[in-house]
């Protein structure tokens, strides 16, 4: 097989920390100019110095012009899914179709469950998400009325809209096999982090949502493979190339340091690693 199976794609992650903030926009302000497509915020309500993710992306949005924003990832427990597809058709709409929508199972059940979320086990936490995507989709369609049975959410003939933008795509934050299986059946794309699965797990990880997308009659090609990592060791455009041609990732999203290293990465490793690739 021939990777990546898409056009790549690069961004930078931030934190949504209040005393961080004028370093988060003067990040997001380099990724702007310097041509990147994505911008992902971290979504953890119940930290104390966190802004509101949705808040924020509202925000940079109105300050930006081009980019995405993506929750990297929303935290499912803590924003029902049919309120969370109402605030992300709206943001697309607002921003011209500039709003993409990572969920999260939930890590930290317990700090949910402190702020009045339910708290899951982690089997009842993959239910619960399956069953997400599925409000989440039928909220965002449009259809007169819809209804659905779950055992964590339902509709009774919710009257859906207005539509997003554009096709808004759902990428799952997944680690073990349930979850990856979740992703290749239902998911438009997969967003794990260097911290928690390293490279040379990713191939692995890779096959899991590939067979599983073949078994759901979908083309694998069609989920998106990104990846938040922070600066890496030696020559940066050398690894991105080697993630993108030898495991397959196609869309790299960076935890910068400050400003300084998004231009550098901009200006010097995205069109380095464009040119290798191909």
């Amino acid at each position: 097989m021939t990777f990546p199976r898409r056009q790549l794609e690069f961004g930078v992650s931030i934190v949504p920390a209040v005393e961080e903030l004028d370093s988060a926009r003067a990040v997001v302000r380099a990724a702007e100019a310097g041509g990147l497509d994505l911008v992902g915020i971290q979504d953890h309500p119940y930290q104390r110095r966190f802004l509101d993710t949705f808040a924020l992306i509202a925000t940079l949005l109105a300050e930006t012009d081009r980019l995405r924003f993506f929750p990297d990832v929303a935290n499912l427990p803590l924003r029902p899914p049919a309120m969370m597809a109402k605030a992300a058709a709206s943001l697309d709409r607002l921003s011209g179709g500039r709003f993409e929508l990572a969920l999260g199972a939930g890590a930290s059940a317990e700090r949910a469950a402190q702020m009045g979320g339910p708290a899951r086990t982690p089997g009842e936490s993959v239910e619960a998400l399956e069953e997400a995507i599925q409000v989440i989709r039928l909220a965002w369609s449009e259809e007169e009325r819809v209804s659905f049975e779950g055992r964590h959410y339902r509709l009774d003939g919710y009257e859906p809209g207005p539509p997003p933008a554009h096709p808004i795509e759902i990428w799952l934050g997944a680690y073990k096999p349930r979850m990856l299986r979740l992703t290749g059946r239902l998911a438009d794309g997969w967003i794990p982090s260097f911290g928690y699965l390293k490279p040379d797990a990713v191939r692995e990880a890779q096959e899991r949502i590939d067979e599983a997308a073949e078994k759901a009659g979908r083309d694998p090609a069609r989920v998106r493979r990104a990846y938040n990592f922070g600066p890496p060791d030696g020559d940066w455009a050398e690894t991105l190339t080697g993630w993108a041609t030898e495991i397959g990732l196609d869309t790299f999203v960076l935890w910068p340091r400050d400003a300084g290293q998004v231009e550098r990465f901009a200006g010097e490793v995205v069109p380095a690693v464009r040119e290798a690739v191909g």
